[in-house]
């Protein structure tokens, strides 16, 4: 698969599970229904990999590795963004998680030595002040407190964990280690970390049975967690974090359109321009070719080339 048509669906599907949450809120707390959702994720893979006849065991230092990955991708980010829009709106969070396009830089940098070219950065500039003006009049109605600090705060957390998250999964697939098992052990990890926070706060593991509950659960366990995560966390090996990490910019964008669609938004200047400027920044992040001069073979005075010497000894 392409790295385009990668980026397309993880953009486009997490963009679209902006909607599907709505209806995840309400009766089951959000901790245990993050535990529905990676459970039934990472069961799904498992029997897919048994259908495909993919290696499941693995050494105990891969499974520190995919515990990790659960950690910090399937749990701990999750429960803080959904605990940040307690005090803060959505759109705050939006803003919040977009700032993963420069932690990726920055931890890529310093993980793995990876430097970001000045269209990388230009283009990451130009996706935030896109987002920052897409949610203006939204941020304009709020009002400073101690609430507010908080839940951006919480918002900026859950954030950098995701960022690390990232660059555990970059590093596991440097060392060859598969997407789908990995996900499949760091998505059933997850649960059980998310689980065990669930219980440590005395959330009761309850289960909402009307269709919307049960619709966006599905969703969001199919598409929003196995094709989306899949998508991703390959393009991310593929491209690297400090570029991949631009989806995270991209899929606001795909919820106001959704949201103008479904929920009546107006698309006015201010949305026009936002998005404008997180297309232009998206140029330049993805189109962004790497540049290596090849170094000539050194040939001693005297010495004839190898294509020489091979006539010679013809």
């Amino acid at each position: 698969m392409s790295n385009a048509l990668l980026y397309v669906i993880t953009v486009l599907v997490w963009g679209s599970t902006w909607l599907a949450i709505e209806f995840q809120l309400g009766t089951v707390a959000p901790e245990v229904s993050i535990v529905y959702r990676y459970a039934g994720a990472s069961l799904l893979l498992f029997a897919w990999s048994r259908i495909r006849r993919l290696p499941l065991a693995f050494s105990l230092p891969q499974h520190g590795r995919f515990f990790l990955l659960g950690m910090l991708l399937f749990s701990l980010n999750y429960i803080l963004a959904y605990r940040a829009q307690i005090y803060i709106s959505s759109a705050l969070t939006a803003i919040a998680f977009s700032t993963l396009v420069w932690m990726n830089i920055v931890n890529a940098r310093l993980f793995f030595g990876v430097r970001a070219g000045p269209r990388v950065l230009f283009g990451a500039l130009l996706g935030v002040a896109g987002i920052v003006t897409l949610f203006a009049p939204q941020i304009g109605e709020l009002t400073i407190s101690d609430s507010v600090f908080y839940g951006s705060m919480l918002a900026f957390l859950g954030a950098l964990i995701a960022s690390f998250g990232n660059m555990v999964s970059q590093a596991a697939q440097k060392t060859s280690l598969p997407v789908i098992q990995s996900n499949a052990w760091g998505m059933l990890y997850g649960a059980v970390i998310t689980a065990s926070i669930a219980l440590i706060e005395g959330h009761e593991f309850v289960f909402d049975w009307s269709p919307g509950y049960l619709g966006s659960l599905l969703y969001l366990t199919v598409f929003g967690s196995i094709i989306a995560f899949g998508a991703y966390l390959t393009l991310l090996g593929r491209i690297g974090a400090h570029k991949a990490g631009y989806a995270m910019v991209m899929f606001p964008v795909v919820a106001l359109i959704l949201s103008a669609i479904f929920e009546g938004l107006e698309i006015d200047a201010t949305v026009i321009a936002g998005t404008l400027l997180v297309l232009a920044g998206n140029v330049f992040v993805l189109n962004t070719k790497a540049y290596r001069t090849r170094k000539k073979p050194h040939i001693p005075a005297g010495a004839l080339p190898a294509t020489t010497r091979a006539m010679d000894m013809e």
